[in-house]
């Protein structure tokens, strides 16, 4: 049985819409006709839509709690699915059902039904079907995705500003470099004047912005398409180009922080609920959302399968060398693994939000100060060659 979207009219041409279960289009037409409803469009589940975070959280937390009231899986599908705080997601929701009553795990039909759904959020949600803690796991993520969300939305307020700042910016100089200087040469030309150093330099910038600006932007975008399609299935070009992020100044930090978080908290998860630790090294280091990272850490489940300590393998990983395996190292020689890799998890997911606030806090001056010298420059740019002109009457 599969579920189809419909839009149709009643009898009395009234507008109907809903989901309906079906064994195909001409059943699910069939089954529309048989009530009175002439069908206009019936969409079948399955197509990958987008689901904002919010969205995410909401059925993670409905979920969660439908599960831990005792309903099967599928049962509390079904009832998130007529569900009115995720009517937008209904169609996702229906396929999400579907998938897990043909078998398919919770955490590959939430993969296949968007593609918003992060490869964080799928391993997280595998590890909690691995370790059978899918309510409690679903709550747990659905107040990170809060967090999160939260975060998204104190920087994006913080952004609005230097944003304003930078699209006035925009304008003050298309205004200045297209139209004031070159009135201003036309003006001095006629005057047989001489450009100041600092006008011929803008101007010359002006007209490269003017016949190269667009070519070059297409050709970047070009270049970035075909890099990106390039990348798609070459892991190697991936795990490069993944290892030069980690490297870069103030961004590089950041990357850092987050993915350990993320790995310490899967860890965490699957330890807690018993799965190995060979298989939770694999899926914590996927659940990073890093292809080096994940690359190294199936790399070094095979040598802990040798007999290797988890600690040993991750001084092998740099991104997690400098402080992790001395949390792990007092987790093998006392117990506890699970706990400290939870407490871990929390002081990387603070370091993480401290690092945004305070580099946010030093983005907007910086921004100011950047938009206002380049709008100085400009100001001088056309106010010296009149100065010139007011001196020489």
């Amino acid at each position: 049985m599969k579920t189809f979207d419909y839009k149709g009219y009643n009898s009395k041409g009234q507008v109907r819409k809903g989901l309906i279960e079906a064994l195909s289009v001409k059943d699910a037409r069939e089954k529309l006709a048989a009530t009175g409803i002439l069908t206009e469009r019936l969409t079948a589940t399955g197509r990958q839509l987008r689901l904002s975070s919010a969205t995410r959280s909401v059925i993670y937390r409905e979920l969660s709690a439908l599960l831990d009231a005792g309903l099967p899986l599928v049962d509390a599908l079904e009832i998130l699915v007529s569900s009115p705080e995720v009517q937008d997601a209904r169609l996702g929701l229906a396929g999400i059902r579907d998938r897990v009553r043909e078998g398919a795990s919770l955490a590959v039909s939430f993969d296949e039904a968007s593609s918003s759904v992060t490869n964080f959020e799928v391993s997280i949600i595998e590890a909690a079907e691995r370790s059978a803690t899918v309510a409690e796991v679903l709550a747990r993520l659905a107040d990170f995705l809060d967090e999160q969300e939260e975060l998204r939305q104190s920087v994006q307020a913080a952004l609005v500003y230097p944003l304003i700042v930078i699209a006035v910016g925009i304008c003050v100089a298309v205004l200045m470099l297209g139209v004031l200087i070159p009135r201003t040469r036309d003006l001095l030309s006629a005057g047989n004047g001489k450009l100041p150093l600092l006008t011929s330099i803008m101007m010359s910038v002006g007209q490269a912005v003017v016949h190269w600006g667009v070519p070059v932007l297409i050709l970047v975008a070009i270049v970035a398409y075909l890099h990106r399609r390039r990348a798609k299935n070459n892991i190697d070009l991936q795990c490069r180009r993944d290892q030069r992020l980690f490297g870069l100044p103030i961004i590089g930090r950041g990357y850092k922080l987050l993915v350990n978080e993320r790995f310490c908290r899967t860890m965490a998860i699957l330890l807690d609920g018993g799965v190995s630790l060979i298989e939770s090294l694999v899926i914590a280091g996927r659940a990073t959302g890093s292809v080096w990272i994940t690359t190294l850490a199936l790399a070094e489940s095979d040598k802990i399968r040798h007999g290797d300590k988890l600690s040993s393998a991750l001084e092998r990983i740099p991104p997690m060398a400098e402080f992790l395996p001395g949390w792990v190292r007092v987790g093998e020689a006392g117990g506890g693994m699970a706990r400290l890799l939870s407490s871990a998890a929390q002081r990387y997911g603070l370091q993480w939000r401290r690092f945004l606030k305070l580099h946010l806090s030093f983005l907007e001056p910086l921004i100011i100060l950047l938009i206002g010298g380049f709008v100085l420059l400009i100001t001088l740019a056309v106010l010296l060659p009149i100065m010139n002109i007011s001196k020489g009457m």
